[in-house]
């Protein structure tokens, strides 16, 4: 089953988003990556990693997530999350629907909301410091 039908929808989720009513609720792993998606698309500049860590903190702040070492932004999982954001857009053609590129990624191992434990231990992964900065992974090379 897709994420979403089409773009319109992904729009709908970005601007919720960027705007800071997007439901908590909706603010899922397919959620996450449509965002990934649209700004590296329309919006590169924005997915710089010291806008995009600004984007999701305030996005943290508007929906009632505290951004700490055990809570809210976490700069590990955004930084491996966007290479693989990048890494499957640059597979398809510039027109390429973004809503067919999303079901594609959620296909795949990125599309599992514990893919990282893949290349992180889970004590590494959700530990203060890969949340207030990027850890290398630990126990296997990030691909992507």
């Amino acid at each position: 089953m897709p994420a979403y039908s089409d773009d319109t929808e992904i729009n709908d989720i970005v601007s919720a988003f960027l705007s800071g009513t997007l439901p908590k609720a909706k603010w899922t792993h397919a959620a996450h990556f449509a965002v990934a998606l649209w700004l590296l698309r329309h919006r590169p500049e924005w997915a710089e990693l010291p806008i995009m860590r600004g984007l999701i903190r305030a996005y943290n702040e508007a929906s009632g997530t505290a951004n700490t070492l055990s809570s809210g932004y976490h700069e590990t999982i955004t930084i491996a999350s966007m290479r693989a954001a990048r890494a499957f857009l640059a597979h398809y053609p510039a027109e390429t629907p973004l809503c067919i590129i999303l079901d594609a990624l959620m296909a795949g191992a990125p599309g599992r909301s514990d893919w990282l434990l893949g290349h992180w231990t889970r004590e590494t992964l959700f530990g203060p410091e890969a949340r207030s900065h990027w850890v290398e992974p630990d126990r296997a090379a990030l691909t992507v």
